[in-house]
């Protein structure tokens, strides 16, 4: 682990150095708007490596689901995931167009990133077989999570010039899956060693994790509070005319984008092909627990994933300004292809490790040139609710993706056939993303 660690603060010399190369964006001055912008992404990673990926998975099958079977925790993970993921998909469309007509996209996102880091730190108190609570907690801090994402993407346009969009949007991933480790790092070590805390066992350092994630998102979004001002400003509206002047302003942007082919093509792929990434984030633990491996060795290979992606993301970042970010998106995708096939035939846990590696090269790299790729298609002044809809189907991807992983892992009894279903996404997502004309 002390050489995990190491590594990417080597990396981090080099990032900075790309940071200042960067041009300045054209809304926010200086260039500490970037960099404030990009923390946010250190700062909520937590919630997605932690708790979502790391811990959650953990406790809710072994600690919450006691004396529950295998394949029926599964079902139960993948339906709370999906039910967030369902919650999200209703609102992100009016709160976007909202957000865009009163101009409070950072007032919005900060909202719903409260939301999140009150419900995290709420999971400690859930007690042993009460996995009905700890999925209202988790729902919740996944709407907060999954909401403010959709006003963090819509800033982008505004905080980066459009000839730095892909990346300045790789230097958010990036951070992301660099703060996101080390937190991950230290919970680790925690779990590991919890007697050195002070602590009773594995399962007590796990629960203050979630304290320690609520805690560390809390701190590392103060940079954009304090440096990323909101674009514009419409003060004095009246509730009842904001909500209405939402739900006809998302009318009106799903007529404008059924009229631009090359918009909702880049929707359908990305609705496709997302659900198989999304899918592989929140529900590879609890395939690995499925084949037996053991969970310390799952919670090391995510760490794998989270120190490859850091620097991964930024070249997946150049490649995109040199050759464009589609021929970028292909690559992650053929990637996360052999990685489905492979991991439905791994039978030791080394192959897990290779195959964390493998994912951590293409992950980021995949939702970095997506979003750069859809900010330049789309309206600037109308970020938020645009965006509302892109995260919309990135989240209503994720209804499908865990509950059809589970119901065919449930179905054929084999969490192998589960995870070899979300093949045919990434399959299908290439395909109508072929039809996308960027130019």
């Amino acid at each position: 682990m002390r050489v995990i660690i190491a590594w990417p603060r080597l990396r981090l010399k080099q990032i900075l150095v790309m940071g200042n190369k960067m041009t300045k964006p054209d809304n926010n001055g200086p260039r500490r708007g970037v960099w404030s912008w990009a923390l946010y992404d250190w700062a909520n990673s937590a919630f997605a490596t932690t708790v979502m990926a790391g811990f959650f998975p953990v406790l809710f099958k072994q600690y919450w689901n006691t004396g529950v079977s295998v394949t029926e925790s599964t079902f139960r993970l993948g339906l709370v995931s999906s039910l967030a993921s369902l919650l999200v998909v209703l609102m992100a469309p009016v709160l976007g167009a909202i957000a865009d007509h009163l101009g409070r996209r950072k007032g919005m996102l900060l909202a719903f990133a409260f939301l999140g880091i009150v419900m995290t730190a709420g999971l400690y108190l859930v007690d042993a077989g009460e996995w009905w609570l700890a999925a209202v907690l988790y729902v919740m801090a996944l709407v907060g999570f999954s909401g403010a994402n959709i006003f963090y993407d819509a800033l982008l346009p505004f905080v980066s010039d459009s000839a730095d969009l892909d990346r300045t949007s790789a230097l958010g991933f990036s951070l992301g899956y660099l703060g996101g480790g080390l937190l991950l790092t230290l919970n680790v070590w925690m779990t590991l060693h919890p007697e050195s805390f002070g602590l009773e066992d594995a399962t007590a350092a796990i629960r203050i994790s979630f304290v320690m994630v609520a805690a560390w998102w809390l701190v590392f979004s103060l940079p954009l509070v304090l440096n990323v001002p909101e674009p514009d400003n419409h003060p004095g509206e009246v509730p009842a005319t904001v909500l209405k002047a939402g739900f006809s302003r998302v009318f009106k942007t799903l007529h404008e984008i059924r009229q631009l082919r090359n918009v909702w093509l880049f929707l359908v792929a990305y609705w496709l092909y997302i659900d198989g990434v999304d899918t592989v984030v929140r529900m590879a633990v609890d395939y690995g627990l499925s084949l037996g491996f053991d969970q310390k060795h799952l919670i090391l290979a995510l760490l794998i994933t989270q120190f490859t992606g850091f620097p991964a993301a930024l070249v997946f970042g150049r490649l995109g300004s040199r050759f464009g970010p589609r021929p970028g998106i292909f690559v992650g995708l053929v990637i996360y292809m052999l990685v489905t096939v492979r991991g439905a035939l791994m039978d030791d846990v080394s192959e897990f490790y290779f195959l964390a590696f493998a994912i951590g090269l293409a992950q980021g790299g995949i939702q970095a040139l997506s979003r750069s790729l859809y900010a330049r298609m789309i309206p600037r002044e109308r970020a938020a609710e645009f965006f509302g809809f892109y995260n919309m189907l990135g989240k209503f991807a994720a209804i499908l993706g865990p509950v059809m992983m589970g119901w065919v892992a449930a179905l054929t009894g084999n969490p192998r056939a589960g995870i070899l279903s979300l093949l045919v996404l990434f399959i299908a997502g290439a395909l109508v993303l072929v039809l996308v004309r960027v130019e």
